[in-house]
């Protein structure tokens, strides 16, 4: 394709970077500094004996077998990406990027907050490879560590907020407000369809409720309630609690009226404030949501953070995402596992009523030990000092006849001024930063950090002066008021008066009475805590997670290092455009290297997971078709192998679905294809495709696939998960794509985090790009010199900025010949354990020359049919050989799904191999007879110390056989915690808070 056919990136290439010597030279070590070398687990000694295996003389041979030639691209990536730097060089680099930022005291608030946390969650959490690096648990019996680590956040959510149940994150606030709307309308016998939401909510939320609402048709009306004003019939109230304001008010009275109506009460709670004020609950709330960024979470310019919901009871099945519950396990021991199957609870293709697959564990494991390390007395302390803050500001400011409008507040306070621009350019000059809310009004927000600044009191005495900047005269020492008041809900005397909380809001309900925060205050008890947490997991740092789908390759250090520099993690995410230079040159370049690799003219990074980024990207399809007149496409054509969110977010997006056929080798069948474009062609929007398929395999027809699209008036969406299959090789937007989603937490190294955060941007063709998503209060709204004015998907301009730097890094790093390698590597591993374990497994999907991309599905069906070892034994089974499972029964039931990615070395492949192997023939001698079908290895896995420690052994088979089934095991064995969990009973016995610790007597 020529650089003119390819829009406006054409003339915008990154400039290469000079070498640091004249003479080409790089400074190298022992090992030497090529980046790839480390993050790459093959060598050349083992890509030769694998590719002699293949029966291939080199890798550009398997290579250019596997990957259609009519997809491949003409010229290498070199001339679109910077030449790979060295770890050091590109540190350096993002120091240079992180020295552009400035870092103020900010007391914006508008739900981001300063907040200090704890060096031991730091040290043992956020920087620990044992909680960054570990899958979803969807393996219980490895996952007891952060599924305890979950609980105990479900745990606090409900305590503070005064519900029944919570699930265990959502993205950030404004999200889990939407999903309270949508939780509503399904929830709610109201015969209405309009939401009613507050006037005085973040405005960023009111922004994503305004663009939610109207793609699925939900009508929003916004309203003043504290106004007294009249509502309309509705199916669902939201409020805002505290408000944007700062103002505290009673909505017990509203709640009731929409309760008269059948509807559903949505209250979006500041937990901090909850440890002082009445819980959501108790107002007689149904929903309660929110963020816990202030639990120890920097603001990280926006995220990732752990957003909450939580439910009153009957609505614990409504929950969308993720929900730990407590079952037991097969010797009757508690244990945890995820409930209700939540991650396909709501994500039911075109009968959806959630997209949200994920969520943002490694977030919400640390405002839950946040919590822990604090307890119910610390967090109540912080509060207190906060709106003790609060309270001096407030007093001092009206001695001095500034015009605060609150007249109760928790943290918050809304001052009218005669320009709003000029208080804050006074403000930013001292190195403090406040809210404008607009040319009159502005808003300031105490917090964790800004409550120990003594010298912050009379600094806003002196910004908020008159307007040609005299300041206001000094407090006199002697009359700065202090908190006590506060608490019991008195009035303040300084000033004219104010009750601060009110009397029927002080919160007198007890909070975090469980054992479990009050027993680790500590940093020994602590510490000693999160280890015993972590060692009860399985993740990255003890060995391969083959899951087919999910990538979970090497985070490495050096990507990982800048996430905790305070110049990223500092950063409020509404902070003025000069103060983060740095992070939007990051962004920028990111955005560049990423439109430039998938043959796109744009991207938006503000998708914070790969299914907000499939909704960004179909809600970009609406938009283009809506303002070409074309109000009548709304068909959505999604193949049958699809991964449940793709028709999840076409609902959510406003589309209706159409399932397209797939053939017998897992490819789109491009005669129904062609049959379902004709009889839709007025109505078709879009198609969703996965590329390579969901089945692991590249596609010969995905030209004529997205020809026929084309050609019917469609856009085409193409689904990049599998994108580190074809990375260097071949570009979507080359070969037809129009828009996709990428994954970063996949391709591009962010980790999973115990299933989450991720990030899931946007890229697309120029015609779509001012349909992406934009965002009220972004500092800039240039991408690549195009703009996105589409509605935000995400509460913060750039979603989660601060884990941004990883993939920076790793591309920075890898460069175009380390990207490239990558992929060669990716599918060498995959092909080699694919061509290995076929005599023992058949392979369900190849493409050409029995060859597949970067996974492949082991078929387990015909050995359950002969011998009846399902998959899911297999998947216990290989806890006791020292493996998580690879993806079950996806896209296939009874199959296995396998992705050993780039990362693994040779001597972790054959060991997988011979584990798998050594199953087969535990499973034969089964069928044979040699061991009985309900009492052996397979069907008693996993097996726990505890369980051959016991006096008593009565199965047939050695306890040697049991937890050594090869040798090697005997020095390196990872003991499981807890036998195989009772998932049945978990979902009849309901229970999702943290048990009394009796239960594990």
């Amino acid at each position: 394709m020529d650089a003119d056919d390819r829009g406006p990136r054409a003339a915008r290439r990154p400039a290469r970077r000079s070498r640091i010597h004249e003479a080409g030279e790089r400074v190298t070590g022992v090992f030497g500094d090529v980046f790839a070398d480390r993050h790459i687990g093959i060598d050349e000694t083992a890509r030769q004996r694998m590719l002699s295996t293949l029966g291939f003389e080199s890798i550009d041979d398997l290579v250019s077998s596997a990957i259609p030639p009519r997809i491949r691209v003409d010229e290498s990536l070199e001339s679109l990406l910077p030449e790979a730097a060295s770890e050091r060089e590109a540190l350096a680099e993002l120091r240079a990027l992180a020295g552009r930022n400035t870092v103020r005291t900010s007391l914006i608030g508008q739900g981001y907050y300063g907040t200090v946390t704890p060096a031991v969650i730091t040290r043992n959490v956020l920087e620990n490879p044992s909680w960054y690096t570990a899958y979803t648990p969807y393996q219980p019996e490895i996952s007891q560590g952060r599924l305890e680590a979950l609980i105990n956040f479900q745990t606090m959510v409900t305590d503070l907020t005064g519900l029944d149940a919570a699930n265990a994150s959502m993205l950030d606030e404004g999200t889990s407000v939407v999903e309270g709307m949508l939780l509503a309308r399904r929830a709610s016998k109201a015969k209405s369809n309009v939401f009613v939401a507050d006037a005085d909510a973040f405005p960023q939320t009111l922004a994503l409720l305004e663009a939610r609402a109207e793609a699925v048709g939900i009508e929003l009306v916004v309203a003043d309630l504290r106004g007294g004003a009249e509502l309309p019939e509705h199916f669902g109230l939201f409020v805002q609690y505290p408000g944007a304001s700062g103002e505290i008010w009673n909505p017990a009275e509203l709640i009731e009226k929409t309760h008269e109506q059948k509807g559903i009460a949505v209250v979006a709670a500041d937990l901090l404030a909850l440890a002082l004020i009445a819980s959501p609950g108790e107002l007689g709330a149904d929903v309660a949501v929110g963020t816990t960024q202030r639990f120890g979470v920097p603001m990280g310019f926006g995220g990732p953070h752990a957003g909450y919901m939580a439910v009153r009871k009957g609505l614990e099945r409504q929950l969308p995402g993720r929900l730990v519950g407590v079952s037991k396990d097969a010797a009757g021991q508690p244990a945890y596992r995820l409930s209700l199957q939540t991650r396909e609870q709501h994500i039911r293709r075109e009968k959806a009523t959630s997209n949200i697959c994920t969520a943002q564990v490694l977030l919400a494991v640390m405002a839950a030990m946040y919590a822990v390390y604090h307890g119910p007395d610390g967090i109540r302390a912080i509060a207190q000092t906060v709106h003790a803050a609060t309270v001096r500001v407030h007093s001092a400011l009206r001695a001095h006849g500034v015009r605060v409008q609150n007249e109760s507040f928790f943290d918050t306070l809304t001052v009218t001024v005669d320009n709003a621009d000029a208080v804050l350019a006074r403000a930013a000059e001292r190195d403090v930063l406040l809210h404008r809310a607009d040319r009159q009004t502005v808003r300031l927000s105490m917090d964790e950090v800004a409550a120990s600044d003594a010298g912050l009191e009379a600094l806003l005495i002196e910004v908020f002066g008159d307007e040609h900047g005299e300041p206001l005269p000094a407090l006199a020492e002697g009359s700065r008021h202090t908190a006590g008041t506060s608490v019991d809900g008195q009035r303040v005397s300084a000033g004219s008066p104010a009750r601060v909380i009110p009397v029927e809001l002080v919160r007198r309900s007890t909070y975090l009475t469980h054992p479990v925060f009050s027993s680790y205050r500590s940093e020994t008890a602590m510490m000693r805590y999160l280890k015993r947490l972590a060692d009860r997991d399985y993740a990255l740092d003890r060995g391969m997670i083959p899951l087919g789908s999910c990538t979970m390759k090497l985070n490495a250090a050096t990507e990982m290092e800048a996430v905790t520099w305070p110049e990223f993690a500092g950063l409020h995410p509404f902070a003025p455009v000069d103060d983060v230079r740095g992070s939007l040159e990051l962004i920028a370049q990111l955005e560049s290297w990423l439109a430039d690799v998938t043959g796109y003219d744009t991207v938006s990074l503000q998708p914070n997971a790969g299914s907000q980024g499939e909704l960004a990207g179909l809600l970009a399809i609406r938009g283009y078709h809506r303002a070409n007149g074309d109000d009548q496409r709304t068909v959505c054509l999604i193949p049958s192998s699809a991964h449940g969110t793709n028709a999840a977010s076409a609902v959510l997006a406003g589309m209706k679905v159409v399932v397209v056929a797939c053939d017998d080798n897992g490819n789109v069948d491009l005669a129904d294809l062609r049959a379902k474009v004709e009889s839709h062609a007025d109505a078709l929007a879009a198609l969703m495709i996965t590329y390579p398929s969901t089945h692991g395999v590249y596609e010969h027809d995905v030209v004529q696939i997205t020809q026929a699209v084309h050609d019917a008036g469609g856009q085409v969406y193409i689904d990049g998960a599998n994108l580190n299959a074809l990375l260097g090789y071949a570009r979507f937007g080359d070969f037809g794509g129009d828009v996709s989603h990428l994954n970063l937490h996949k391709t591009f190294c962010i980790p999973h985090g115990g299933g989450g955060p991720g990030v899931g941007p946007v890229a697309a063709k120029a015609h779509l790009a001012p349909y992406l998503p934009g965002h009220p209060m972004a500092q800039t709204n240039d991408h690549s010199g195009l703009t996105h004015d589409g509605g935000p998907v995400s509460a913060a301009p750039f979603g989660s900025p601060s884990i941004l730097p990883i993939t920076w890094a790793y591309i920075r790093m890898m460069g175009a010949e380390g990207l490239a390698r990558a992929t060669r590597a990716a599918v060498l591993s995959a092909n080699y354990i694919a061509r290995r374990l076929r005599e023992h497994f058949p392979v369900l999907y190849t493409g050409d020359n029995g060859l597949v991309a970067h996974e492949c599905i082991l078929d387990l069906r015909p050995l359950t049919k002969e011998t009846g070892i399902t998959v899911d034994d297999v998947a216990k089974r290989l806890i006791d050989y020292g493996f998580h499972a690879p993806t079950m029964s996806f896209p296939v039931p009874g199959t296995l799904m396998v992705e050993p990615t780039e990362s693994e070395d040779l001597d972790e492949l054959d060991r997988f191999i011979d584990a798998m192997i050594g199953i087969k023939a535990e499973a034969d001698a089964v069928a044979v007879g040699d061991a009985p079908a309900d009492d052996n290895v397979l069907v008693g896995a996993p097996h726990t110390a505890e369980s051959i420690a016991a006096a008593e052994w009565t199965h047939p088979y050695t306890r040697e056989q049991a937890v050594y089934p090869v040798r090697s095991l005997v020095r390196t064995k990872y003991w499981p915690p807890v036998r195989r969990i009772d998932q049945a009973y978990g979902d009849r016995n309901l229970m999702c808070e943290c048990p009394p610790i009796e239960a594990f007597e």
